[in-house]
């Protein structure tokens, strides 16, 4: 049984093809799990979704073998699945989107590909949560402010955004609650050492005490 290709047979799973593919699955799911579980917030649902998850698609492809009439009923079932889901991180999305890969390799009999991919995959999200790649600058920030329509926008931050920041580029402005407000968003980036309490207390003296946001990121969800 050559292993470097595929453990199918004229595209048929020998019995002992199917143990070693459903052991392989069970093993691989846990280590992807484990790794996820090492290097990032979750819960156990989740936890137990990757784990879990290679061995189900794995056993779907193994099912499918060519079938048209299997794999349209299955399509149909992922589709419910996928509506009756909640949207996720993308580091979460990405992460279930590799069980499934897994799970795939496995169905289709490339075992000792799929025992590879999951080493690289999993070394490399170690590597890249140990280390600094991709990490923000600690002082950039986003921020959302909320300005009556009267207020001019354009100008009436400049003195403020001299004073904390570095560099403030205006992302963009849009209306809402009927067009009475302004939301503007910005990238900030703060001068070392600044109080940030005294940046947003300046910032209220002159937006009215309307709602303001400060973070790393900020979505429309906030508001």
């Amino acid at each position: 049984m050559d292993l470097l290709n595929n453990i199918m047979s004229n595209g048929t799973f020998s019995n002992e093809a199917i143990i070693i593919a459903l052991v392989t699955s069970i093993l691989l799911g846990f280590i992807i799990a484990f790794v996820y579980s090492k290097i990032s917030n979750y819960t156990k649902n989740f936890i137990i979704t990757l784990a879990i998850l290679p061995i189900l698609v794995q056993v779907i492809i193994m099912l499918v073998n060519g079938n048209l009439g299997t794999g349209v009923a299955i399509l149909g079932a992922f589709s419910l699945v996928r509506f009756r889901s909640i949207p996720g991180t993308s580091r979460e999305i990405v992460t279930v989107f590799f069980a499934m890969v897994v799970g795939l390799a496995i169905g289709t009999g490339f075992v000792l590909l799929s025992v590879i991919l999951t080493v690289v995959v999993c070394l490399l999200m170690i590597v890249f949560s140990k280390t600094k790649f991709g990490n923000v600058n600690s002082h950039e920030r986003r921020l959302r402010i909320m300005v009556a329509e009267d207020i001019d926008y354009t100008s009436v931050f400049s003195d403020i955004f001299k004073k904390y920041t570095n560099k403030a580029n205006l992302i963009k402005v849009k209306t809402v609650n009927m067009g009475s407000l302004f939301q503007i968003d910005y990238n900030v980036t703060l001068k070392n050492n600044i109080n940030e309490k005294e940046f947003i207390d300046e910032l209220r003296i002159l937006n009215g005490n309307l709602k303001i946001i400060m973070g790393q990121l900020i979505t429309d969800e906030e508001l």
